[in-house]
């Protein structure tokens, strides 16, 4: 073998060595002496109230935590802990903050969200985050409207900037179906109703055009029933008063349809156990009930006395809904439903008191 051969195959083996080297000094185990699949269950053991700390230790910790596989371990190690977080008004009513409770009573103020303060936008939770997504903002007027999406991670306690809407929007509705995020309807940058969707693929942070409904519709509310979307009450164009119908729209076939026997201005609204429950403006003393499966209704009387003026939000905890008063009521208690409860056994009053100037309400468990 020539010389210059030598050399050559000296060199190659040299940069095969070099890149090996590196690729060996890459990788890193979660926690050394241990596969990252048991390492990964040690972290999942930790409480939730930790996490914080533990994404600070480094970018693979971080990785661990904010991972959708990792509510799968805490889930199968029991270590799943669930927090309601409340959208509260601030005291000049000019913006908004969010706080969070836990079932033994702890409460905590959370960051303040990024962006100016903001009013009419969407919120919705997604594993172990929060979106919260355009609205108009509150000192330029309702005309100023945004198509910034922030997201909270519950985990590590701190915000973050995802992609934008491709369309700026606020008083939508909005809701996640099997891993994407929807939002649908509202008011646009000019003031106009809007009929558009779009959904949010988290993977890719990546926003994408849906199609339209048959029609505007502001006002409204969504959530999620096998795997489609439902969109219910607020105002549609093809309706002097209230909107009774219910768009649902179908991921799989990428189209909608309509359903009749839908409820009008909904104040608040919580699905629990594959039913919707939620509350109308003009009766807060009832309790509307409904199953997608059979298209049906049923309504349930709220044990409450008092003004018939106060308002109430629901929420859920511990697999049970709750409710209570959005205003500084005297004599007033946080009551949950049980739905696996005796009849007549159902309400209970809660030793949980939200702040009375609740919002919004969100439920996660991680």
């Amino acid at each position: 073998m020539c010389l210059a051969a030598v050399k050559q195959k000296d060199s190659n083996l040299f940069r095969t060595t070099i890149s090996y080297s590196h690729e060996i000094e890459v990788y890193k185990p979660i926690l050394p002496g241990l596969p990252d699949d048991i390492a990964k269950y040690c972290l999942a053991l930790v409480a939730w109230h930790h996490f914080p700390v533990v994404g600070c230790v480094c970018k693979k910790w971080r990785s661990v935590v904010q991972s959708n596989e990792f509510s799968i371990i805490r889930k199968h190690a029991r270590k799943l802990e669930e927090r309601i977080y409340f959208l509260c008004s601030d005291k000049e009513g000019k913006g908004s903050h969010w706080e969070v409770f836990t079932s033994s009573g702890h409460q905590q103020t959370l960051l303040p969200m990024p962006g100016p303060a903001k009013a009419a936008f969407g919120v919705v939770t997604l594993d172990s985050k929060i979106l919260v997504m355009g609205g108009y903002i509150v000192n330029e007027g309702p005309n100023k409207i945004s198509a910034d999406v922030y997201q909270y991670d519950c985990r590590l306690n701190r915000w973050s900037t995802l992609a934008k809407m491709n369309v700026a929007r606020c008083d939508f509705a909005s809701a996640e179906v099997d891993g994407l995020v929807y939002v649908v309807g509202g008011y646009g940058a000019d003031g106009q109703n809007l009929p558009t969707a779009e959904a949010y693929d988290p993977g890719q942070d990546k926003w994408t055009l849906i199609g339209s409904m048959r029609s505007p519709r502001w006002g409204s509310f969504a959530f999620s029933f096998d795997g489609k979307l439902y969109v219910m009450g607020g105002r549609s164009s093809f309706t002097i008063g209230n909107s009774r119908f219910i768009d649902v729209y179908d991921p799989k076939c990428g189209s909608w349809s309509e359903m009749k026997n839908g409820r009008g201005m909904v104040t608040t609204h919580a699905v629990l156990q594959k039913r919707l429950f939620c509350m109308e403006w003009k009766n807060p003393r009832r309790l509307y009930v409904f199953n997608p499966a059979k298209n049906s209704w049923k309504v349930i009387q709220v044990p409450v006395t008092g003004s018939s003026c106060a308002g109430f939000r629901l929420g859920i905890l511990d697999g049970k809904l709750l409710l209570f008063s959005t205003g500084e009521e005297p004599g007033y208690q946080t009551l949950t439903y049980d739905l696996d409860a005796a009849p007549g056994s159902e309400w209970v009053t809660s030793s949980l008191t939200p702040p009375w100037s609740c919002l919004y309400s969100v439920t996660i468990k991680a």
